[in-house]
């Protein structure tokens, strides 16, 4: 039987590390793993969107998967450090193929986007997400219109929310009404974790408790900080978290996610600019802006002999 988490703080969207010729960098995705586990990140998603799962392989996301859920085990934070894999698709049958694979592998809970451009109406979406979560590994509803072109409504998740195994919602509508909504009329134990990096100190100041988020693949122990002060409700210091890293949480949306965030990591060493078509690596304008926000924030890495 598997074991509801705690879906709460600071959960990574973690981008998947490739070598330059489009394969798995497998050893740098542990390392990453590991880098993630020692800032004290509160879970982890591999196969999101930031993972670039729409390009990789069936059997490429059960990889990812299987070394993200080893790493976790083998530095013994298996309880605190829940694994939500990436499985959604625009097919139904697919979804839940991939829901099974992750159960199989040993996931946490799943995080499902809602099918993407054949627009399902509410009572399809409802029927989607009711397929999916009857696999019986616990599901977070992924709602991003922007990427999708269609909403899962607050009257829909609260329908979704009645099902045992739905147990959460990663909310990036840009809808704040209707995010309050959800807020306020959710079950006990129904997570709303912010898809948006810029809305967790909102979302959070109205009862949400967290994020799925982008720039802790850059800086996780300061993501984690941010959404500890705010759920014990120091929100002077959530604030002051929030101003100094907005820079940063905005480029890395500069264009199509995940190409800044990407190269971010790669300007600050912890991975190569690769990334899989039709994504392409960031052009240099905008690599001047991100090369700019991680200078002001000090998270270049010093020069050999600069310090000398």
């Amino acid at each position: 039987m598997t074991t509801t988490p705690t879906l709460r703080g600071a959960i990574t969207d973690l981008v998947t590390p490739m070598n330059a010729d489009g394969s798995l960098d497998e050893a740098t995705l542990v390392a990453m793993v590991e880098r993630q586990i020692d800032a004290g990140i509160n879970g982890l998603v591999p196969v999101g969107t930031t993972g670039e799962s729409p390009t990789l392989s069936a059997e490429e996301d059960q990889r990812v998967i299987e070394l993200t859920i080893e790493a976790v085990r083998r530095r013994g934070v298996a309880e605190t450090t829940p694994v939500i894999a990436g499985t959604g698709s625009n097919v139904t049958r697919h979804a839940i193929e991939y829901t099974e694979a992750a159960a199989r592998l040993g996931a946490d809970a799943a995080l499902v986007v809602s099918p993407y451009y054949n627009k399902p109406d509410q009572r399809m979406l409802e029927a989607h997400y009711r397929a999916v979560a009857d696999v019986g590994l616990p599901v977070v509803v992924y709602n991003v219109p922007g990427r999708t072109g269609g909403n899962v409504g607050a009257d829909t998740l609260m329908r979704l929310a009645e099902h045992p195994q739905i147990i959460a919602v990663k909310e990036a509508s840009a809808n704040m009404e209707q995010i309050m909504t959800i807020v306020r009329d959710r079950p006990e134990g129904f997570a709303v974790l912010s898809g948006d990096d810029s809305w967790t100190l909102p979302i959070m100041g109205v009862g949400g408790d967290g994020v799925i988020s982008v720039a802790s693949n850059e800086v996780p122990a300061v993501m984690v900080e941010l959404c500890a002060a705010a759920a014990r409700g120091d929100m002077d210091r959530a604030r002051e978290i929030h101003y100094r890293y907005l820079d940063l949480m905005r480029v890395n949306f500069v264009t199509t996610s995940p190409a800044p965030v990407k190269a971010a990591m790669a300007e600050m060493g912890l991975i190569t600019d690769a990334l899989r078509m039709p994504m392409l690596p960031l052009d240099e304008a905008n690599r001047v802006r991100v090369r700019a926000v991680l200078e002001e924030l000090d998270l270049l890495p010093v020069a050999a002999g600069a310090a000398a």
